[in-house]
């Protein structure tokens, strides 16, 4: 069975402009403000928080399976994809439109001009679980994209019968209550870090303990001081797995994800998950980019073991 991952697909251009912005911008001509930076490096690199966790699910040896609207330069990143064990047959193209790009300008002074094309990912709505082989659908993830999309998928999620997880990440300020309450009341996960998780206690006028009563396991993401798993009352802290050289967290989050849900799609206890989510993360983190990790298992497995003691169970992901 499938692991579907809905939610973001992006393409970064991420530039460095060899000066500093604050030279250039004139506080008395704001209202004329007409400025163009030529820069002399720029990474493109692949990103969107689908496409992520299906990446890290990928390399454990998980069945991923994204589910999201592209664009037309889409193939080159699907090849990428597909040579990363991910099934892209219900990415669906969108004609007439790029894929979802973000543009990121950094200076000298690690100030940043950056804008986000939506592009394809505005249709996401055009896609429906329906479409999916639903007998084959083990869990179906819900990451940020279109907001409506997102809550149509918790709803068609329910109606069908097939659990879901909910991800709302930065998109819970584009969220009303109501919408908010439908994407958590009934999510087999709810994923967040803990200022989200603030947030979406507000906007959805939830405390803690309503939140719990409405999700099987409530997973909140504490960047260095790792992270909170609460399922039926009881709660269960986990670790960050060391980094000595930590590069960029961006994505980080995503890969998380992906090595919580391996380990409990592997009927692995809640402590090897969320350590196996936090090792997963440490990947993501000595890298720059969302995308540019690599391990093969039995390495994931020898580093596990550096530091913690499995009793064995991980030997499951060489099957």
């Amino acid at each position: 069975m499938a692991i579907v991952c809905s939610g973001s697909v992006a393409i970064d251009y991420l530039m460095r402009f060899p000066g500093y912005f604050k030279d250039h911008i004139l506080p008395d001509h704001l209202d004329t403000i007409s400025l163009s930076f030529l820069v002399d490096e720029m990474d493109r690199r692949y990103g969107g928080i689908a496409a992520n966790i299906c990446f890290t699910l990928g390399m454990l040896g998980q069945r991923a399976m994204l589910f999201a609207t592209v664009g037309e330069d889409f193939e080159s990143y699907r090849t990428w994809l597909v040579n990363h064990k991910v099934d892209c047959t219900f990415a669906r193209v969108i004609p007439g439109k790029f894929t979802a790009s973000f543009f990121e300008n950094t200076d000298l002074a690690h100030s940043q001009i950056a804008s986000f094309y939506t592009g394809a990912m505005a249709n996401s709505a055009d896609i429906k679980i329906s479409e999916l082989p639903l007998s084959d659908v083990q869990l179906f993830m819900i990451s940020p994209s279109d907001p409506n999309a997102m809550i149509g998928y918790a709803e068609q999620c329910k109606q069908a019968g097939i659990p879901y997880g909910f991800d709302p990440s930065q998109q819970i300020v584009r969220m009303d209550r109501s919408m908010i309450r439908e994407g958590v009341d009934g999510a087999q996960f709810l994923f967040c870090n803990e200022y989200e998780f603030e947030l979406l206690k507000k906007h959805g006028e939830y405390d803690e303990i309503d939140i719990t009563e409405k999700v099987e396991y409530l997973i909140i993401t504490l960047a260095e001081k790792g992270s909170r798993i609460i399922h039926k009352g009881v709660e269960t802290l986990i670790p960050v797995y060391p980094v000595e050289n930590p590069e960029d967290p961006t994505g980080v989050g995503d890969a998380f994800r992906a090595g919580f849900l391996t380990g409990f799609y592997n009927d692995f206890s809640i402590e090897v998950c969320g350590r196996m989510g936090s090792l997963a993360a440490s990947y993501v983190l000595e890298q720059r980019g969302t995308q540019s990790h690599q391990f093969t298992i039995p390495e994931f497995i020898e580093r596990y073991r550096r530091l913690w003691d499995d009793k064995g169970v991980l030997d499951t992901l060489l099957a």
